[in-house]
């Protein structure tokens, strides 16, 4: 009977019930990883709650990159902050995948392999997407002198952005909010980035915008008309670039 191991949707979650059913030292056919809330019940399937553990976290990350290699792992990493509810299955089918080859760390060549080539898709998906948002974020300056930052992802991209801009932001106090996934980029002048997940902003304090705020963001308006030519506006193609979804925080497309 094949056991599906029941974990929740975070990064220690999952390896924690990549952990459980890699203990089985089982087939594909024996063991899934399913997260919680997002089951499909099928016959013939016993299921089991996975208790998320740091260690077996460590212990799982440790063996990825000890057996598959620093750019499998991270393909999985990337794969594992997508919003697809199959990607626990997905890296643990490459795992299995990848201990049946001569060589595991030429795992990256097995893309015939079903589980393999969706750790890819979902890679790429997550790290186009978080490409997307480096251009798009826009800070705006509270009354505190915070930059702050609002975005809608479809993937947990934060991590993916935030050394970003760190760089080059690094003497500024700015927080990036993800509505999403109520998660929160947090970096403090000259010191380290850090997330915190759980916790939504004061919506008060948010709204308090400083002078100089207000006022280059009527100069930023008054450039992006200025540039625009009437008689060349295409919308649909506008849309490619920049579609409706991702301008409800940009600063351009506010009232």
């Amino acid at each position: 009977m094949k056991k599906v191991f029941i974990c929740e949707n975070t990064m220690t979650g999952i390896y924690s019930g990549i952990y459980d059913a890699w203990k089985m030292k089982p087939t594909r056919e024996q063991v899934g990883v399913a997260l919680r809330g997002n089951i499909e019940q099928e016959l013939f399937c016993e299921y089991v709650e996975s208790e998320p553990s740091e260690k077996k976290a460590d212990a799982v990350e440790h063996m990825i990159q000890k057996h598959l290699g620093m750019e499998a792992y991270r393909e999985i990493y990337h794969a594992m902050l997508s919003h697809n509810t199959e990607k626990g299955n997905a890296v643990l089918g490459m795992m299995i995948e990848a201990r049946n080859i001569p060589n595991s760390r030429r795992i990256a060549e097995h893309l015939g392999n079903e589980d393999v080539c969706k750790v890819f898709e979902l890679s790429r998906r997550v790290s186009n997407e978080a490409h997307f948002f480096k251009e798009i974020v826009r800070f705006r300056e509270l009354s505190n002198g915070v930059l702050f930052a609002e975005i809608e992802p479809e993937n947990q991209i934060l991590t993916c952005i935030a050394e970003h801009f760190a760089n080059r932001l690094p003497l500024e106090n700015w927080l990036i909010y993800d509505a999403v996934h109520n998660m929160t980029l947090i970096h403090q002048r000259e010191k380290h980035w850090f997330l915190v997940t759980g916790e939504k902003p004061d919506r008060e304090k948010t709204a308090l915008y400083s002078h100089k705020e207000r006022q280059m963001e009527t100069l930023w308006k008054g450039v992006c008309e200025s540039i625009s030519i009437s008689e060349r506006e295409n919308y649909r193609l506008q849309r490619q670039h920049l579609p409706l979804k991702y301008r409800k925080h940009m600063v351009e497309f506010t009232q």
